[in-house]
């Protein structure tokens, strides 16, 4: 089998199981592991594919996002995990932004600290913020079905009145070369201005979101500090590390 006619057999294996191990590519192509490695490595340079923990899956362009429900139960045990190690690194006093998102909710109920100041667009947030005696305030916003983010150019001026000392966003999409993106053009803004009003900015993602790419740009690598508790591939792992730095956090 030729290369090429190789490649189209692996990603239409992948169209069909959305993952698969190298050992299994290779039962379907007739080659060797080595060879189907190499194939991978070449497919996740032309973004048709990212490498995953012994394998590899197809990279899904998205322009649509999961509703709140069917979010929240994915990947927990790794949302708390990077959630724990991300509301440690928050100091007596600061100013933080907390991002809506299911990962970044899981890290209300480690703010102990009641000098803290927490700004969110995140709906669901601001009742947990509270009961944990948080000073919280609400950016003001249009309210986005199925996430309960607030979002849109209210939010983004809200934004601008303040500044934060650190910075805790949710990203749908991690990638080497097309960096952080979202599906949403109007969240993607709200997270731009959090970023630029922070000193320091965290990306929390757990392993899903690596190799991802949504519809809208957010910003690049280089601007915040990924934390997750995957295993990404070593390909995927050096890429990244080129342009930021990553904390991967025991799950």
């Amino acid at each position: 089998m030729l290369t090429v006619e190789r490649h189209a057999r692996i990603l239409e294996f992948l169209k069909q199981k959305e993952t698969a191990t190298v050992k299994e590519i290779g039962e379907v192509t007739k080659a060797s592991e080595s060879t189907i490695r190499r194939d991978l490595n070449e497919l996740e340079k032309k973004q048709q594919i990212k490498r995953v923990h012994g394998g590899a899956a197809l990279v899904h362009q998205k322009s649509q996002e999961p509703t709140l429900s069917e979010k929240s139960p994915q990947y927990k045990t790794a949302k708390q995990a990077i959630a724990t190690s991300a509301a440690a690194l928050i100091d007596k006093g600061d100013t933080v932004f907390l991002d809506a998102g299911t990962t970044t909710v899981e890290m209300i109920p480690w703010l102990t600290d009641q000098s803290l100041v927490v700004v969110t667009n995140g709906i669901p947030h601001v009742q947990k913020l509270m009961e944990q005696g948080i000073e919280t305030y609400v950016v003001a916003g249009k309210a986005k079905q199925g996430t309960g983010a607030l979002i849109g150019t209210k939010a983004v001026s809200t934004l601008q009145e303040y500044h934060f000392d650190k910075c805790f966003l949710g990203m749908n999409g991690i990638h080497a070369s097309q960096g952080y993106t979202t599906p949403d053009p109007e969240e993607a803004s709200v997270k731009r201005q959090a970023l630029e009003q922070s000193q320091s900015t965290y990306v929390l993602a757990d392993a899903s979101k690596f190799g991802e790419v949504s519809f809208s740009s957010v910003a690049a690598l280089s601007d915040a500090t990924i934390m997750t508790s995957g295993e990404l591939s070593a390909q995927q792992h050096k890429e990244i590390k080129q342009s930021t730095t990553i904390k991967v956090v025991p799950s």
